[in-house]
């Protein structure tokens, strides 16, 4: 079974410029969960909250740190996951393009 998690929009901190640092900006996060549905499923809402929650509370400098910690957060919370892409786009830190950073994830169930 596949979940996608396509678009999920909302504010949070994070970079390493000082305006960065103090101004929340808006993030773009897509993500693919793949899991052995056995009549327990994974809750595409629950996802999408701990994501969110996640940023904004932990306010990473690098979209790199960011996604690590989200993977094993994700995977600690929705243990039947067993491949995750995540991609994180930071949509206005340049004037000219959209700005993304992504990683494929395996698991052992």
């Amino acid at each position: 079974m596949q979940i996608f998690i396509e678009a999920l929009t909302f504010e949070c901190i994070i970079g390493i410029l000082d305006f960065e640092r103090t101004t929340p900006q808006k993030v773009i996060i897509d993500l693919r969960i793949d899991y052995n549905y056995d009549r327990e499923f994974i809750n595409y809402a629950e996802v999408a909250q701990l994501i969110e929650k996640t940023m904004q509370e932990e306010k990473f400098l690098l979209i790199e740190d960011a996604l690590s910690f989200l993977s094993q957060k994700l995977k600690k919370n929705f243990l039947k996951i067993e491949l995750l892409f995540l991609k994180i786009t930071k949509p206005s830190i340049m004037p000219n393009c959209r700005v993304s950073v992504a990683q494929n994830y395996t698991f052992d169930s």
